[in-house]
């Protein structure tokens, strides 16, 4: 795949990718051009709520929680680099003040704001927080894709915020016709 192409796919860790911080992680590439990559791992929960996170930050302060059902959200461990960084995975069509397109429905935003509108109960309707996020260097996923350490899988609406995070592989896979009983840890090109 060219640069740029990337962003907004899904990378599903196959047997032979070695780090244990991939491990069965599907990660989605929101960033992918000359200088590196950037994704969210977004299926490893935390065991933390997005309302102890809110109310760690004292976001709540001045607007009373309104829907703490919709709090009780698990947050997800994005990746190994800077793991006190939050990042909210979103749909809908808001903005806020740095948001990112993804994908035609799905949008990453860093800012607080974000967290009051969801705090307020005005966020957007399906959203992933995120602590933490994946990277690499310039031509180092490049480097992993050759050596078959990824599957690339669309991303979906409904892999990212219907399926049960513990489906999240199988059924990105499954989208592209792979069994992980198919898969090999052996390195190798056919």
């Amino acid at each position: 795949m060219q640069l740029n192409q990337l962003a907004g796919h899904l990378l599903l860790a196959t047997p032979s990718l070695s780090d244990p911080n991939f491990k069965d992680a599907v990660v989605l590439v929101c960033n992918h051009d000359q200088d590196g990559s950037m994704g969210l791992i977004i299926n490893r929960p935390r065991g933390l709520s997005m309302l102890e996170v809110l109310t760690d930050l004292d976001i709540s302060a001045g607007d009373p929680i309104q829907d703490t059902e919709n709090l009780a959200h698990p947050v997800f461990d994005g990746g190994p680099i800077d793991a006190f960084r939050g990042f909210i995975l979103h749909d809908g069509w808001q903005v806020f003040d740095s948001t990112m397109q993804v994908t035609e429905d799905l949008y990453l935003t860093a800012s607080r704001d974000v967290l009051e509108d969801l705090a307020r109960g005005e966020g957007p309707e399906h959203y992933m927080m995120m602590l933490g996020y994946a990277g690499w260097a310039a031509g180092q996923l490049e480097n992993e894709l050759a050596n078959n350490d990824w599957l690339i899988a669309p991303a979906s609406h409904q892999i990212v915020f219907q399926e049960p995070p513990e489906q999240r592989w199988s059924f990105g896979a499954r989208c592209m016709g792979v069994e992980r009983s198919q898969l090999s840890s052996q390195i190798g090109h056919a």
